[in-house]
């Protein structure tokens, strides 16, 4: 994470080739219209920036599409919450482009590997997360870098998150916010019943974690990474996919890594 101005574009040049995409919705597409007639619309190959008009749920999904590209992404709030967005202000937009802080993030890759013997292979930039089936808590062993670290969780669920998910259902489920220059995940359980006092752990990012399923025929599981949902696991893999990566931009003052400091004091 570097509070900086975008690395790909030199000191005070101002982009003016931008590519807008808008969730479905009224109000994004409303926002599209506008500012296409204002700017102008550029094919995503030749764009300097992508705009992301819509909330975070479409946002991640856009920056799913950029990973491995060098396209900075800027988001317009156009949802509810709009952790990773910008306010919908429609002036100047280049300028504020050329202003922004830049956000790196590194998603997660998950390997998992179904009862069958499918392994299905995906990313998530915010969490990966295991949660029970049916009716039976989970029991599930973890390691870290090939060692038995917690043989036996009774829970719904456990979770890693990225710094940039810290702030979403691993907050939600009483894990730890985490700064983006920290270079730590975190992992947290969820609804955790026996060891009942554990509440997770802080694992550096180049650590290696495999969830196995204990007893899966009574106790089935399923795995979700982003928007990729597994069923029936039998052993979940999962680390950081270092080498990709995708950018966010925001406005000054008002960068990701700033916003999840403040969400630390919000009450």
């Amino acid at each position: 994470m570097t509070d900086m101005s975008y690395p790909g574009w030199a000191d005070g040049y101002t982009p003016t080739r931008l590519c807008f995409a808008a969730a479905p919705n009224e109000s994004a597409e409303l926002w599209r219209e506008r500012l296409v007639g204002q700017y102008g619309q550029c094919p995503p190959e030749e764009a300097e920036a992508l705009i992301c008009l819509g909330g975070d749920g479409f946002m991640l999904e856009t920056l799913h599409t950029t990973l491995g590209h060098e396209l900075p992404v800027y988001g317009i709030n156009c949802g509810t919450v709009g952790f990773l967005m910008n306010p919908a202000v429609p002036d100047d937009l280049p300028a504020r482009l050329a202003a922004a802080q830049v956000a790196t993030l590194h998603p997660l890759r998950m390997k998992a590997t179904t009862m069958d013997g499918q392994c299905v292979h995906a990313l998530a930039l915010n969490d990966v997360f295991l949660f029970r089936q049916t009716r039976q808590a989970a029991k599930i062993r973890i390691g870290v870098d090939g060692r038995v670290r917690l043989s036996e969780l009774i829970c719904d669920g456990v979770l890693i998150s990225t710094p940039a998910g810290s702030t979403a259902y691993n907050l939600s489920a009483h894990g730890p916010i985490v700064p983006l220059s920290a270079n730590l995940l975190p992992l947290t359980p969820i609804s955790a019943f026996r060891p009942r006092r554990w509440r997770g752990a802080l694992l550096p990012s180049t650590a290696r974690v495999r969830f196995d399923i204990l007893e899966t025929d009574k106790r089935p599981v399923a795995a979700v990474a982003d928007f990729t949902e597994v069923r029936d696991v039998i052993s979940v893999e999962i680390s950081e996919a270092r080498e990709l990566h995708t950018t966010v931009l925001f406005d000054p003052g008002q960068s990701l890594s700033e916003r999840i400091i403040a969400e630390q004091f919000t009450a």
